[in-house]
């Protein structure tokens, strides 16, 4: 029997993290790096969903798979550049519903089920949940509308932030990278709302912070560490734009019970076996739910402040800890 890691070959060391720990299991790994194929991996499946893998990590079958660790997926990214959009589009796209069919059709446990992945993702339902289960959540507005931005921004007393619901960036003239960060919404820009109707943004109340959290859950296993992203000016919006410098300051954090307990009901809800949560802590000491990112990444933590979640992942998905 083998693990089937999906991912891609530029993936970080995440996955040797969590290979080694399957492995000091007895587990056998199969890495799948969904950007080989279809170009550099087979993949054949038949009626019955019977089939096998080739590729640089040999032949796996696949009755052969007892559980999956679904991560990245970058199916099609090595067709040939100079292939015609006309063919390059069907072949992106019959790539890609043979590997999530193959998934599909697995009957075998998966952290976590695509569809699980996509539709806990949806940050509306997201919020929805967590103020449902008794979460704090931001006053919170997601729109096209510039006169509704007007409006919402006049009720928010300390001010509003802007976000987009997907991570993105964007390359400016000499072709280098610029990610999209939460930023607080100036008069300016609230006076220059017209872009909106090309462009849905979220817009959220500006929330004085304490500290902020990032909070790793793998089944019920909850591993939280705090920064204090108020240390380092470029940080206090959002830490990630200083998040090389303040790499070593993150240190473990206990959540409140209430917290603690509340996460785990949200994990229930959207049926995940494993989520990265961010939180604001208040100077005040309330703790207010930002999102959860069913794909999110961890290894840094794994480091500082050493929180075991590749050891976690490999528990789950060798059937030695708790599963949903």
């Amino acid at each position: 029997m083998a693990v089937l890691l999906v991912t891609h070959t530029r993936d970080n060391e995440a996955v040797r993290a969590v290979t080694h720990a399957l492995e000091a299991r007895g587990e056998r790994v199969y890495r799948f790096d969904t950007d080989l194929f279809p170009t550099h991996l087979q993949l054949l499946l038949d009626e019955a969903a019977r089939g096998r893998l080739s590729g640089p990590e040999g032949v796996l079958e696949l009755a052969e798979i007892s559980s999956v660790w679904y991560r990245r997926n970058a199916t099609a990214q090595r067709l040939p550049p100079d292939m015609e959009p006309q063919l390059r589009q069907p072949s992106v796209e019959e790539s890609r519903r043979l590997v999530y069919g193959m998934l599909a059709a697995l009957d075998v446990f998966q952290l976590d089920a695509v569809e699980r992945v996509r539709r806990a993702g949806h940050k509306p339902l997201q919020l929805a949940l967590a103020r449902d289960l008794g979460l704090e959540v931001p006053r919170t507005l997601m729109t096209n509308d510039p006169e509704a931005v007007r409006t919402f921004s006049a009720s928010c007393p300390g001010g509003v932030v802007t976000k987009m619901m997907s991570s993105f960036a964007v390359h400016d003239a000499q072709g280098e990278e610029r990610v999209v960060f939460t930023t607080p919404l100036s008069a300016e820009a609230l006076e220059d709302l017209e872009g909106l109707e090309l462009c849905p943004m979220t817009f959220q109340e500006r929330l004085a912070k304490a500290l902020e959290l990032r909070v790793t859950v793998v089944g019920d296993r909850v591993m939280a560490a705090a920064i204090d992203s108020q240390a380092l000016p470029g940080a206090r919006e959002d830490w990630r734009r200083e998040g090389v410098a303040l790499l070593d300051a993150w240190r473990p954090y206990a959540l409140p019970e209430p917290v603690h307990t509340r996460v785990l009901k949200l994990m229930d809800a959207l049926g995940l076996n494993y989520g990265a949560f961010d939180f604001i802590v208040t100077p005040e000491g309330r703790h207010v739910f930002l999102e959860v990112n069913p794909s999110g990444e961890f290894m840094w933590l794994t480091r500082y402040p050493g929180l075991p979640i590749a050891e976690a992942l490999a528990d789950v998905l060798s059937g030695q800890g708790v599963r949903r």
